[in-house]
């Protein structure tokens, strides 16, 4: 039987990605961000073919709160 390369290697040094991953992690966000994450998700997770549009996920999203305990 041939020998097999494995597939599973380690990941290449990216230095500069993971001096952004560790800045994100430390950045909070703002409301006006988080709702606008949140309309671009709900627009971008539409179907094909729905009514809903870009405003009206802006509007669905103001409505929306989350409760934090």
């Amino acid at each position: 039987m041939a020998a097999r390369k494995s597939i599973m290697k380690a990941a290449p040094a990216r230095p500069e990605l993971e001096r952004l991953i560790k800045a994100a992690r430390t950045k909070g966000i703002t409301e006006k961000q988080l709702m606008e994450q949140r309309a671009s998700f709900v627009y971008g997770n539409a179907p094909e073919g729905s009514k809903i549009t870009k405003q009206s996920a802006k509007k669905a999203s103001q409505s929306m709160r989350l409760i934090h305990d």
